[in-house]
């Protein structure tokens, strides 16, 4: 089979993947939160009330994964467990007002460590970027 290149781009893009991921752990780091604790809390304040298993379907982890990370949030006055009122065995994670200004802050620091990734490409280039990204995960 004749090499068209595909196998660089596919390393290449997981070059840039593991970039992103260490650049985000880093940006993280000021809070001292994980990659899927800065996910789960994003995914907490959006709904502004969760049960554990959709928490673990939107972060595509195992149900005990995400009571881990639940735990760790919880801990650290970022998120509360709650009875769900529409169905009183179920509990729902809702987020702190600490948990929402930290979201806050992340989401902020997240934005701005993308724009000084991305501004290293002129906007033509990151319009065509965005445009391919979209086309392969789509």
């Amino acid at each position: 089979m004749a090499d068209d290149g595909t196998g660089e781009l596919g390393d290449l893009l997981m070059r840039v993947a593991r970039t992103q991921r260490r650049r985000w752990r880093d940006a993280l780091a000021p809070w001292d939160l994980s990659p899927h604790q800065a996910r789960a809390l994003r995914v907490i304040c959006q709904r502004d009330g969760v049960r554990l298993s959709d928490l673990a379907e939107s972060l595509h982890i195992a149900p005990r994964s995400a009571t881990e990370v639940a735990d760790g949030l919880q801990e650290r006055g970022l998120v509360e467990r709650a009875p769900d009122p529409r169905d009183r065995r179920a509990v729902l994670l809702r987020p702190t007002d600490e948990g929402r200004r930290i979201r806050g802050e992340v989401g902020r620091a997240r934005a701005a460590d993308s724009a000084e990734l991305f501004a290293r490409l002129d906007p033509e280039d990151r319009a065509t970027l965005a445009r391919i990204l979209r086309t392969l995960t789509d």
